[in-house]
């Protein structure tokens, strides 16, 4: 089930971005989404099985037609389960019925970029250890018109 993220949550999605740390997040990142979570906030979902919570992302929109998916995360033990293209599904048909958004924008790392690719973002930049060290950037676009 995707439902809206709430204020409660918090704590059960920072233990979910632990347990992707550090194969998928750099230890830094967790004061980066606690940020987040407190202040940039616009539409954040979370996926929950048996009232567990299993995969959280959100979207952020901007003045000039671009969203961006932001702050994907799953449990360890859902991975390859189709819980993450699922959730990102959920957003981009979200975004296409919601806004006039043009481009949907991806800010990954070179650890799941591939996962974007098979849902039909591009990759348009490259940065290294952009993220912390050893996590570069993967800047990757989904056009809608």
């Amino acid at each position: 089930m995707i439902r809206v993220y709430a204020s409660k949550d918090k704590e059960e999605l920072l233990d979910l971005l632990r347990l992707n740390t550090p194969h998928y997040f750099d230890e830094a990142e967790e004061a980066d989404f606690v940020v987040y979570l407190n202040n940039h906030v616009e539409d954040y979902f979370v996926v929950e099985d048996n009232g567990r919570i299993v995969g959280a992302g959100g979207i952020n929109y901007f003045a000039d037609s671009i969203a961006r998916i932001s702050w994907d995360i799953v449990h360890p033990d859902f991975q390859g389960k189709g819980i993450g293209s699922k959730l990102t599904r959920y957003r981009v048909d979200r975004i296409k019925a919601n806004t006039d958004t043009e481009v949907i924008v991806v800010r990954t790392t070179q650890l799941v970029y591939k996962f974007y690719q098979k849902l039909g973002f591009e990759l348009v930049k490259v940065e290294r250890d952009f993220w912390a060290k050893g996590f570069d950037l993967y800047q990757m676009e989904l056009k809608l018109k």
